[in-house]
């Protein structure tokens, strides 16, 4: 990235990145990160909700990803109950809530590339 025609960077939690997309893609990167987040823009969800919302991905990603995404501050697990099985639910944080546009954004983008350039599928 350049600024005031120098090289210039962001150092942030430890890592240097070159440029502002290396940051965001590195909160919301990956195959799974943002679909996550989009489920969680309105709503909060238990594990399994989460996995029948995303058939595609494995108990064990989904957990990965959900660590991931806690450990990042964009989302937050509150658990009830003191035994199994207790219920755990994922919601997005303050700072996570600031993604809800920007997802908006690309999710408003792909669908208007699905509907020009694809076919609608309806999915059962």
């Amino acid at each position: 990235m350049i600024i005031n025609g120098k090289e210039a960077g962001f150092k942030l939690h430890g890592k240097t990145y070159h440029c502002a997309m290396d940051i965001t893609m590195d909160y919301i990167g990956g195959k799974w990160k943002s679909v996550i987040l989009w489920y969680l823009r309105n709503n909060t969800m238990r594990f399994m909700e989460l996995k029948q919302r995303i058939p595609d991905i494995t108990e064990k990603m989904l957990s990965l990803q959900l660590k991931a995404l806690e450990g990042d501050g964009l989302i937050q697990r509150a658990s009830f109950g003191t035994k199994p099985p207790l219920r755990v639910e994922y919601s997005l944080t303050e700072f996570g809530k600031t993604l809800i546009e920007p997802l908006e954004t690309i999710a408003r983008w792909g669908r208007t590339l699905g509907e020009t350039a694809g076919t609608i599928q309806m999915m059962e």
